[in-house]
């Protein structure tokens, strides 16, 4: 008897989620060091309570092969996998297994950052074309242009705060998210009645990323990117009809020798530069609050050289970054660090271990805002996947602290703070200060 249509989220759970989650499960509990790392990354767990992980992966070289794939925390080898075209992003069920046709059969009808024609997941000659349209929308110069009324976004929020200096508040909800959400929502165009909901649908399918979720978390987020794909439809049609001074009426307009993106791929890149556009930067802040709150040597040197404001924000991304990994599947056999890979093959690439490999870091696991070097952090992926929205959240990162601890020099962290449950992304959930310490 063939399955009932609304089975399908259950089998899609069960494929993209349930079988992986039992599958890292066990091999955590047989000692592999990969299904520990990840099992461990979940929970809300500290970047720092994984260092030990990612040193043994780095004890046993630059390639590790694992139970589940190979895994790398090593510098040179994550920015070879990230930009060798012998290896694609996505993770797709091979051949033409059951699992496979369960995989199509039960696929959502709604978009997902982590499925085509996503940027995340999509490859040349496509993603060659997305990026080329979305490139020439989002200049430097265009993020030039952004940092003053960025700088007049943190001023009115820390007004706000400023009326709050006498309790404690909690600055991911008061300011870590709201300065980033502002300012994307204002690039592409989001009413202001609008933005709290965008916060909203962000939030929810951060964990869309993350693989071996459970099965109320997996329901909350399909409900999340369902909502999202419906609010977005009707705010891109508004777009088309009434295009307005903002880069996302640009973007619904941009072409290429005559052709545009379709309905399809502008929806999924839209939403990409969107929900992209401030989840990361809002970890971004929130980890560099605490950073410097747990370093007053450093914050003492940024009041006499300010000029070091730029490379702070570098050194925040490489010592805890907002992205924990990411993966890539070989496309090819090849050859990686001596060792041969299989077509087919899955490489965990370690961002935040490939940040903290002493070869090109000295005391790695020192946090430094003077590093000579600290913009050599591959926190941003590398090659044709890199980080569209770098230049954005490296300058809404350098308002966003400079502009913060400039008023509230004497913050006080205090007790409560919670991290994301989510694996890959990483940042703080609550964080919780008095700000006149």
């Amino acid at each position: 008897m063939p399955l009932l249509d609304p089975a399908k989220p259950v089998v899609r759970w069960g494929v993209n989620h349930g079988l992986p989650r039992v599958l890292l499960r066990a091999a955590a509990r047989r000692g592999d060091v990969q299904g520990r790392l990840v099992a461990d990354a979940a929970g809300g767990r500290h970047t720092f309570e994984i260092l030990s992980m990612l040193e043994e992966v780095r004890a046993r070289g630059p390639l590790v092969r694992t139970r589940i794939a190979y895994v790398t925390v090593d510098h040179a080898v994550v920015r070879e996998v990230l930009t060798s075209n012998d290896f694609r992003t996505g993770i797709a069920m091979g051949g033409s297994g059951m699992i496979n046709r369960l995989a199509q059969w039960s696929a959502a009808d709604v978009l997902s950052p982590v499925e085509p024609p996503s940027l995340l997941v999509t490859e040349p000659p496509d993603h060659t074309r997305y990026r080329k349209l979305v490139t020439r929308v989002f200049t430097a110069k265009a993020v030039h242009r952004l940092q003053s009324r960025t700088e007049e976004i943190a001023a009115g929020l820390l007004d706000d705060l400023e009326k709050q200096a006498d309790s404690e508040v909690d600055l991911v909800a008061s300011y870590c998210g709201l300065l980033p959400v502002t300012v994307i929502a204002e690039i592409l165009g989001v009413p202001l009645a609008d933005r709290a909901k965008v916060l909203e649908f962000g939030t929810a399918a951060a964990p869309s990323l993350d693989m071996g979720l459970d099965w109320s978390t997996f329901r909350q987020v399909e409900a999340g990117l369902r909502q999202f794909d419906g609010w977005l439809t009707a705010h891109l049609e508004k777009l088309r009809r009434e295009p307005g001074d903002n880069l996302l009426s640009e973007l619904v307009a941009a072409q290429e020798d005559g052709v545009g993106l379709t309905p399809r791929e502008l929806k999924a890149t839209a939403g990409l530069v969107l929900a992209a556009g401030f989840e990361t930067t809002v970890n971004l802040l929130g980890n560099g609050i605490a950073l410097l709150y747990e370093h007053p040597d450093q914050r003492a040197l940024l009041r006499d050289r300010p000029q070091l404001w730029a490379n702070t924000v570098d050194e925040v991304l490489r010592f805890d970054p907002p992205v924990l990994l990411t993966g890539r599947v070989a496309a090819r056999d090849t050859e990686v660090a001596g060792q041969r890979v299989h077509e087919g093959s899955i490489v965990s690439t370690v961002l935040a271990g490939a940040n903290r490999d002493p070869k090109v870091f000295v005391d790695p696991n020192t946090f430094d805002i003077t590093r000579e070097n600290a913009r050599d952090h591959i926190s941003f992926s590398a090659g044709r996947h890199y980080c569209l929205g770098a230049q954005l959240a490296r300058m809404e990162g350098e308002v966003g602290l400079r502009m913060f601890f400039e008023r509230f020099p004497d913050v006080r962290l205090t007790p409560g703070a919670e991290r994301r449950p989510t694996r890959i992304l990483r940042g703080f959930e609550r964080l919780p200060a008095q700000l006149r310490g």
